[in-house]
């Protein structure tokens, strides 16, 4: 079994080695956002709860949030595992998850923090550029277009989305430090934490991060 929580900031490739996790187990990546999403479409108790703080652009608050999670993580295909991607996001929501998992009759195995230098963060984040027309990314580095500042599949035009540009980027690592960062110490003191760097090639991180969750990585 693989229950795993996946932390990092923003830009670190937590949803990328999510992906892999989930092809190579068989588990689900379980996203806040997702899961958000799907409980207000499917009319959950707590989808719908959601839904009345969404309709009047109120955050929804914490105790649904976990809610939801707890909707999901009973679901039949958590049952050989899951990876929860970005969630929880501070320690009161970390406490909280505790009594979920007592609750439901599971518990976490692995915590693995990706971390990413600050400058690389930003380098990677500010270089996404999106078709306005089909939506598909690209990266002015890693993944340029064949034609500068248009799309490769249907030709539109690229652009910077706001969340990409530095001066938010760098309020949204701020915030990360301030809330999520201490969940390293958290996890770091019940021996959960597994430390991963984030650079270098996609699949030498996910050799890294599998050697872990399969028992032959480093645990510290």
């Amino acid at each position: 079994m693989c229950n795993c929580i996946l932390l990092g900031p923003p830009g670190a490739g937590k949803g990328t080695q999510a992906k892999i996790l989930t092809k190579r187990f068989g588990i689900p990546q379980i996203s806040t956002g997702d899961i958000l999403r799907a409980a207000v479409k499917e009319q959950t108790p707590m989808g719908i709860q959601a839904k009345k703080f969404m309709d009047e652009g109120a955050l929804v608050p914490d105790s649904v949030v976990i809610g939801i999670v707890e909707e999901r993580l009973v679901k039949p295909d958590c049952s050989s595992g899951f990876i929860l991607d970005g969630f929880p996001r501070n320690v009161e929501q970390a406490d909280a998850l505790k009594q979920v998992l007592l609750r439901t009759g599971k518990s976490i195995e692995h915590v693995i923090s990706i971390s990413v230098d600050k400058e690389e963060l930003l380098s990677r984040i500010t270089g996404r550029r999106t078709c306005r027309s089909c939506g598909k990314g690209y990266h002015i580095a890693f993944d340029p277009p064949e034609v500068p500042d248009r799309c490769g599949e249907c030709g539109g035009e690229l652009y910077q989305r706001d969340d990409d540009r530095e001066e938010t980027i760098r309020k949204r690592l701020e915030v990360y430090e301030e809330q999520t960062a201490p969940l390293i110490t958290y996890y770091g003191q019940e021996s959960l934490l597994r430390n991963v760097q984030g650079t270098g090639s996609i699949e030498d991180i996910q050799s890294e991060i599998v050697g872990i969750v399969e028992g032959k990585g480093r645990n510290t």
